[in-house]
């Protein structure tokens, strides 16, 4: 059954990122970042089946924003841009692609959801549509859209979008908290997705809210942190912190069968 799934990351200098490594890992290309001198080689990868740069509908066939349109040359320029110590590079959007679907149709959803992320935001968004790798599960169909933190302009790079701005310059400009903004893309991604799976003559649905607000008594899935799925995935055995995620897992499963005090004593013992 289609199952939704959507993560939001933030790329930051701050924190040692490099979008051109992202970007050239993701697309399945080599990109030399002319800040660093460094090159990032994955050009042998055989899973992506499609990969697009979307630039917002305003700049449809402008030749001056060509340069955007290239990937090296986007964000080489994203890391040029940024020069602050702390600076935010860019922002990926990282969703799962229904099974259900066929190729095409899960390229086409992947593809309304950048367009709307680059009009909404007046960004460029990367988009690369990763087929699942040999010995992982068949169904993990997903796409990385990866968006500038700067709007594109035919002269560069422009100011942050609206997605980037402080929470003092939201309030000053009249806008909600970013909390809204990553609400409205989750929930938008969960609209496009049914409409997908509905064109499609499927009955399947997704639904963006949590089971408390879907008003289901169920224990959610536990989020395996990254470096954990890798490292089991690599070895091909359990990680003993893997491991802890799923017994701490078993164990709130066990105290919701019996009931919300018992649910609540666990929650609370975890939380210690």
């Amino acid at each position: 059954m289609a199952k939704y799934f959507l993560h939001v990351k933030v790329f930051s200098r701050g924190k040692g990122s490099r979008v051109t490594r992202a970007a050239a890992y993701r697309a399945g290309e080599r990109i030399h970042d002319d800040r660093t001198s460094e090159s990032y080689d994955y050009s042998d990868r055989q899973d992506i089946p499609h990969k697009e740069i979307l630039l917002p509908s305003q700049l449809a066939g402008r030749t001056d924003v060509n340069w955007a349109r290239e990937r090296s040359a986007l964000w080489n320029a994203v890391e040029q841009a940024g020069q602050r110590r702390n600076a935010r590079l860019a922002r990926e959007v990282l969703v799962t692609l229904p099974p259900e679907l066929a190729q095409a149709e899960r390229t086409e959803l992947a593809r309304r959801c950048s367009r709307e992320l680059a009009d909404r935001y007046g960004s460029a968004v990367d988009l690369a549509v990763h087929e699942p790798r040999a010995g992982s599960d068949e169904r993990h169909h997903h796409a990385h859209l990866l968006m500038t933190a700067r709007e594109v302009r035919p002269g560069g790079l422009g100011p942050r979008t609206i997605l980037e701005l402080s929470g003092t310059e939201r309030h000053a400009r009249g806008l909600g908290p970013t909390r809204d903004e990553l609400l409205w893309i989750r929930e938008r991604w969960a609209q496009l997705t049914n409409e997908a799976l509905r064109e499609a003559g499927l009955e399947e649905r997704v639904d963006h809210r949590s089971y408390r607000d879907q008003g289901i008594d169920r224990e959610p899935t536990p989020m395996m942190p990254r470096n954990i799925y890798y490292a089991e995935r690599t070895s091909g055995r359990p990680h003993p912190a893997g491991e802890d995620i799923r017994a701490r897992h078993r164990e709130r499963i066990e105290a919701r069968s019996r009931g919300p005090r018992a649910l609540a004593r666990v929650l609370e013992a975890q939380k210690k």
